[in-house]
Order: C-alpha cells, then sequence, then structure tokens
C-alpha cells in the first residue's frame, strides 16, 4: 500500500464519460452548441435554481457575478479568509475593496457573527455584498445571512464551488439545496478535476434573477447579443453593448459535466460515507469540521486539526498519501499583506491555519486505502 500514492482529491471518469465526449466530439458542434445549454438546464433543475449559466471556470464565474451585480470601484465587499483566493480575487477584478470576516472556530465557514460586527461598525452603505463559502462541501445557512443582508441592503454571493449536492434545512423545515437561489442572489459552482463535478476545468452561475441571468450571459461572450438590439442589418447582425470576457464552456466539457451530474448523488453518499469513517476513528482524540443540525455536508474535502501540521504533513508524504492544506488565509498572502489586512482581528482563521490539513476524500478512495491512511494519523499522532 505504501508504494501507491493517495491523493487527497481525484476525478473519476468512467466509460460513460468518456463515450459522452467521443459523441460531442464527431458531432457538428465544440462549443455554444446543444450540450452547453442541456448541461445549464440539468444542472439548473440539479440545484434547484430556475437559470444557470456555464462558464470556462468558477473564478470566470465568480467575476462575471461581481460585475452583474454592479459592484463598482472603490465599494466594499465581505467575504472569508479561508477559501482560494478567488473568492476575493473577484471583488479586485473590478476594483472593489475586500474585507475579511473571521470564521467560526467549528464549522470553518465564515462567521455570522463576525460579519454582522463587521457590517454594524461601519455607516449604513459602508459595504455591497457579502460572500460567504460553502468550506469543504459544509453550506452556509443562508437564511440567517439573508436575513442580515436584507437588513443592510447588501447582495449574496454564494460561492459554492466545494458543495453540489449539500443542503441545510431552513426555519420552515424546507430542504436548502447549495446553489438554488433562495437566500442568495448568485451561486457559483467548480469542475475542476478535484470537485465533485470534473470537466477538466469549468463553472457554472446559477440565480433565479431573470435579470441576472441576462445580464451573466452576455459577460460570458464578450458582451454581445442579438436580443434588443437598437438595430438590426439582417439575421447575422449583433451588438456589443458592453464590455464582456470569453468566459465560455465547450459542448466537450458540458458534455463530460453532464455524464459527471448523473453520479454526483452516489458521490456524494459516498464522501459521507468515507467522512463518517474518519469520525469513528477520530472522535474525541483529533478535531474535524462541525455538521451543525439538519444540515448535509458534500463532502469536497475532510480536514482535520492537528498541533504538528507541518509534521503530519511530511510524515504522511513519506508513506505516499500526498495530504493538502486548505487554505492558506487569504489576506495573509503576500499582495493582500500589502493592501494592509496582516493587521485584521482573524484569529480563529489564523489559528485554523496553523493546524488544518485536508485527508484522502474521493468517491473512487477504497475502503482499504482509507484505513491505510487512517493507521497512518493515528500513528504519529500516538494513539
Amino acid at each position: 500500500m505504501s508504494n501507491q500514492i493517495i491523493p487527497y482529491g481525484r476525478q473519476h471518469i468512467d466509460r460513460e464519460d468518456i463515450d459522452a465526449v467521443i459523441k460531442t466530439l464527431t458531432a457538428d458542434f465544440l462549443t455554444q452548441g446543444p450540450k452547453v445549454v442541456e448541461f445549464e438546464t440539468k444542472f439548473a433543475n440539479y440545484v434547484g435554481a430556475k437559470y444557470a449559466v456555464a462558464v470556462s471556470n468558477a473564478t470566470a464565474g465568480l467575476h462575471i457575478a461581481v460585475m452583474a451585480l454592479g459592484l463598482k470601484p472603490g465599494e466594499r465587499v465581505i467575504t472569508t479568509p479561508i477559501t482560494f483566493a478567488a473568492s476575493a480575487n473577484c471583488i479586485k477584478y473590478c476594483d472593489g475593496e475586500v474585507w475579511f470576516a473571521d470564521i467560526d472556530q467549528n464549522t470553518y465557514t465564515l462567521s455570522l457573527e463576525s460579519t454582522k460586527q463587521l457590517i454594524e461598525s461601519k455607516p449604513k452603505g459602508f459595504f455591497k455584498g457579502i460572500i460567504p463559502v460553502d468550506f469543504a462541501g459544509l453550506p452556509v445557512n443562508l437564511e440567517d445571512f439573508s436575513t442580515l443582508a436584507k437588513k443592510h441592503d447588501l447582495w449574496i454571493i454564494e460561492d459554492a464551488c466545494h458543495a453540489p449536492g449539500g443542503y441545510f434545512t431552513d426555519s420552515n423545515g424546507k430542504k436548502q439545496m447549495c446553489g438554488n437561489g433562495n437566500f442568495a442572489d448568485v451561486g457559483i459552482f467548480s469542475f475542476h478535476p478535484v470537485k465533485h463535478i470534473a470537466c477538466g476545468e469549468g463553472g457554472m452561475v446559477t440565480t433565479n434573477s431573470k435579470e441576472l441571468y441576462d445580464k451573466l450571459s452576455k459577460l460570458r461572450t464578450h458582451g454581445i447579443t442579438k436580443e434588443n438590439m437598437s438595430e438590426n442589418h439582417g439575421g447575422w447582425y449583433y451588438e456589443m453593448q458592453e464590455l464582456g470576457y470569453n468566459y465560455r464552456l465547450t459542448d466537450i466539457q458540458s458534455a463530460l459535466g453532464i455524464t459527471q451530474l448523473l453520479k454526483n448523488d452516489s458521490g456524494v453518499i459516498r464522501r459521507n460515507e468515507i467522512a463518517n469513517t474518519y469520525k469513528i476513528a477520530f472522535e474525541d482524540k483529533i478535531k474535524f469540521q462541525d455538521l451543525p443540525k439538519n444540515t448535509y455536508n458534500a463532502h469536497h474535502l475532510f480536514v482535520i486539526e492537528v498541533e504538528d501540521r507541518k509534521g503530519l504533513y511530511d510524515y504522511l508524504r513519506t508513506q505516499n498519501i500526498f495530504a493538502q492544506i486548505h487554505y492558506i488565509p487569504v489576506h495573509t498572502l503576500p499582495y493582500y499583506k500589502v493592501i494592509g489586512y496582516e493587521g485584521a482581528d482573524l484569529r480563529h482563521s489564523e489559528n485554523y491555519y496553523s493546524k488544518c490539513i485536508s485527508l484522502p476524500m474521493y468517491p473512487s478512495l477504497t475502503d482499504e486505502e482509507q484505513a491505510f491512511v487512517i493507521e497512518k494519523v493515528k500513528h504519529f499522532c500516538g494513539f
């Protein structure tokens, strides 16, 4: 077993996926064709949103989401420091200001209380939006964030890149799927290979707003449209009505996304089986992410906290277990240090980073492989 590499994440491509891609390669459209629309429709139905816009990657999705919501230079948006840099960078792409609130020390997601305190420490209108992240696959309770946002006239982008198939139960007992748009203006998903749905690269933006859908669709394709034009010279005519980007997803990637989406429910079930095995093995010995009541974690990651994180990371690599660290707090990265976040009071985020390590978590991880990982973690930790 020790000669076999066990990564922290891995895509799973089967014959059905391969056949779907080959079929598209021999079809009339490789991009801007029917598979993109089919993927968008099926994904929107899966998460329960009215609209979905396929994009080249989740970072592109975050970028056009912030643009569609009208963020202007100098306007301020709150997000979490425990995320991939793109959750904050999308604000900077629009020349906005990034402000960080701390995480909850047990769920590792953006703290509602820290966010509330930050908002209420400033005059009304000081902030424009909030970008919570469903970290490691754990859904943020967006009902609570929505109440806070409405009180202060803020929009919400749900970064659900880790969480397709995850959900929380609202105060009325209704299941709220990640990215369904009921409590956030926009949802963002990623189709990077280590995520639940692998397209190589790719992403999806979901919303329940027709106005935002139209803006997102236009921004995804250079700002070009054939709808609501000021003039029309004929069937070939189009207008570029604003500055957009080439953030399109191809039909090839969409064909793969469709077949991957069909397997997501079973994949999330398997991810939860793996998580439960880790929890039983480490209970009362090693800290791991809490699971709030009536919440279903989609488990992109399984994160534990240990005192000698560097030691465990290095030891596991000697055993060909390639654990990973998620994430270096965004405010401590050199670019953001220069901006001036080094002195921010984000103690829970910084404490989390000093101890966190992500263990292997993917549906094709075998019971034997997981047992080997658990054995090595226990050996290092001395129990």
